[in-house]
């Protein structure tokens, strides 16, 4: 978990510029994204597969999260703003999901990483 942790918050804090592989997806600008330590320290990382992107949102089915008490499910997740894209994602490939708590107490996807 914590190597993973260091390879995802030397990617982020490294990139330049996402990329993703939708066309739902692709008007949003994830290149100006600043992800700040506090945000990598408290995100949640689960493996997922992506099945869709919608308006703001993708459809994964993930792993189990004991991190927060869920169960593996499909489900809709709302992505962030400006939510990182690492790697090319593309629908049904497998994935890493970094997720965050908001203010209002709700999980918000901040990165997808292709996994390699």
């Amino acid at each position: 978990m914590r190597k993973t942790l260091t390879l995802i918050s030397g990617i982020i804090l490294s990139s330049s510029m996402a990329m993703a592989q939708s066309t739902d997806h692709s008007t949003m600008d994830h290149g100006n994204m600043a992800m700040d330590e506090a945000v990598v320290e408290d995100g949640v990382h689960v493996k997922a597969v992506v099945n869709s992107f919608g308006e703001g949102t993708v459809n994964v089915s993930h792993d189990p999260i004991p991190e927060i008490g869920w169960p593996a499910m499909t489900m809709d997740m709302p992505l962030m703003e400006n939510a990182e894209m690492m790697g090319e994602i593309e629908v049904g490939e497998p994935i890493t999901m970094m997720l965050v708590k908001g203010d209002d107490g709700m999980y918000v996807v901040a990165a997808l990483m292709a996994d390699m």
